[in-house]
């Protein structure tokens, strides 16, 4: 199995909810219930990237590793590569795992369900979807649509375009993207070197600019979509869900 890499990014600069990987959850800080769930995926060594020192000692109070970053990253992508030649500058890692740092219900067998079209030696960049079953999801612009051709291997679409639309037009599935990143290490540095491109820019999708350099994008198409916390509201619903647990 090649050597991977999970970086969970987490700035604290988010304007719909400031200081989002402090905030707590059932009794701990996003951050760490994120790295916890990295952990459980068993995929490989987990390391938080981050732009704050708080973020840096509530991870290594968890137990985690966590490693600072420059504060003026554009993406999550930048702060990743940043992060994993601080961490591992003989390239020892193979694949790495962008996790996202808002993501306290991830499922940990996602991890691996992300990173398993790495096994076709073509794909640079995998990442995850599943089909919408709600109605109002397939014309909201926040949830984002992932439009691909089926693969011969059961569950798995190549990714032809990411849109804000509704699309493919007709018939059929509709395939809501979930923002989870398995690269190869060399993909990775070249996604990095790329200058943000024009659809890109029009979707607000940093995903295109993979595409429209010519990178292959493969999607395993899973049963779950994980509750992202973008807002406090999405907040109250994090804290009902684990309060729970």
């Amino acid at each position: 199995m090649p050597n991977t890499l999970v970086v969970i990014p987490a700035r604290m600069q988010a304007t719909r909810l400031p200081g989002k990987p402090m905030v707590d959850i059932a009794g701990v800080p996003m951050i760490v219930q994120v790295w916890r769930r990295a952990v459980a995926a068993d995929a490989g060594r987990v390391v938080v990237a981050t732009d704050a020192p708080e973020v840096v000692a509530a991870v290594e109070a968890a137990g985690g590793e966590a490693v600072m970053t420059r504060a003026d990253h554009a993406s999550g992508s930048d702060r990743i590569f940043e992060a994993i030649t601080r961490v591992d500058p003989d390239a020892r890692a193979e694949i790495i795992v962008n996790l996202q740092g808002d993501l306290p219900t991830l499922e940990p067998h996602l991890v691996a369900a992300c990173v398993a079209p790495l096994a076709e030696p073509a794909t640079d960049i995998a990442t995850l979807a599943a089909e919408i079953v709600e109605v109002e999801e397939r014309t909201n612009p926040n949830v984002v649509k992932v439009v691909g051709s089926p693969l011969a291997a059961p569950g798995r679409l190549r990714a032809l375009y990411f849109t804000r639309a509704t699309a493919p037009y007709g018939e059929g599935p509709l395939y809501h993207h979930i923002g989870i990143y398995a690269y190869r290490r060399a993909a990775l540095a070249r996604f990095v070197s790329l200058q943000p491109s024009p659809l890109e820019k029009r979707e607000k999708l940093e995903q295109l600019r993979a595409l429209e350099a010519g990178m292959r994008i493969d999607v395993s198409v899973v049963d779950t979509v994980p509750l992202g916390v973008d807002t406090p509201a999405d907040l109250e619903r994090a804290r009902r869900l684990l309060g729970a647990a």
